[in-house]
């Protein structure tokens, strides 16, 4: 009778421990990061260096791209978050080769999207982003303004379109997006105003304009394709970047054209108590 008491608690206590192991197993949701280099044409005017001139400088540029996405628990893990760091730096001139200008820029955005699968291959995404820019331009000349400091934070309209195309049982996923800014903040001068004035003699009236699609006019596309080799997986593709500014009297833009190429990887960050599971969801793909 004991014997018999024994092997039932046994089981029970077998059963009890595979139930409670398979209640606590959910499926996990990587971050699918990407490091990107790009290489490009840079198109650049601002006429807060060139006064009496709206004369282009033209030349090319370096650009390094990182990118991460994960699903969140929002929305019953519908929404997903990404993140975007890219530092560029580029080398211009005018067309009579005069003069020569440095410009850089890195820029962070942090977006968050709805998702629809209406179809299995292919996941549409549709939010928001908030994107901050810090850089300069540098006219390498004798001049009283030789640079020009670019400081902004806009709320972005942003929308994404996945689709993989499977070529008998090789996998190529193909990203377009773009992010269109309609409200924002930036750090601007008036025209013929010195960083003298403002920093030195606190001459600072009017320096951090609202901006929008009156003054304000740009938007970023991307458009990339992931492709497995071997056991690794690379992203290629192509970003466009527009930007004009029409502020305070002085009237820029910053335009660039990058191929891009890198590697993809995706892992799982566990925080706190890990969960085993086999099953996991990509943000991607």
């Amino acid at each position: 009778m004991l014997r018999r008491l024994f092997i039932g608690g046994a089981l029970l206590w077998v059963c009890g421990g595979a139930l409670h192991a398979q209640s606590e197993e959910k499926e996990l949701y990587p971050v699918n990061a990407a490091t990107l280099l790009g290489v490009g044409g840079y198109n650049l005017m601002d006429t807060y260096l060139t006064p009496s001139s709206r004369i282009p400088y033209k030349g090319w540029g370096l650009r390094v791209l990182d990118e991460r996405m994960k699903i969140t628990r929002l929305a019953d893990h519908r929404i997903s978050r990404q993140q975007q760091v890219s530092v560029d730096i580029s080398f211009t001139g005018n067309d009579a080769g005069t003069t020569r200008a440095l410009n850089g820029f890195i820029d962070y955005t942090l977006g968050y999207h709805y998702r629809f699968e209406p179809l299995p291959d292919l996941k549409l995404l549709a939010g928001a982003s908030v994107h901050a820019l810090l850089g300069f331009i540098y006219y390498a000349r004798s001049s009283n303004n030789p640079a020009s400091a670019k400081a902004d934070l806009d709320l972005n309209v942003s929308a994404m379109a996945l689709y993989t195309l499977r070529i008998r049982s090789y996998p190529l996923t193909f990203r377009y997006q773009f992010e269109i800014p309609f409200a924002g903040i930036l750090f601007s001068p008036h025209a013929g105003q010195s960083y003298y004035e403002i920093f030195s003699q606190g001459n600072r009236s009017g320096i951090v304009p609202f901006t929008s699609f009156h003054n304000k006019q740009a938007m970023k596309n991307y458009l990339t394709v992931d492709f497995p080799v071997g056991r690794f997986t690379f992203r290629a593709g192509y970003l466009n970047s527009l930007y004009y500014l029409d502020v305070n009297g002085i009237r820029s833009h910053i335009l660039s054209n990058s191929f891009v190429i890198g590697f993809v990887k995706e892992f799982i960050a566990f925080g706190g108590k890990r969960t085993q599971s086999t099953r996991h969801k990509s943000a991607y793909y």
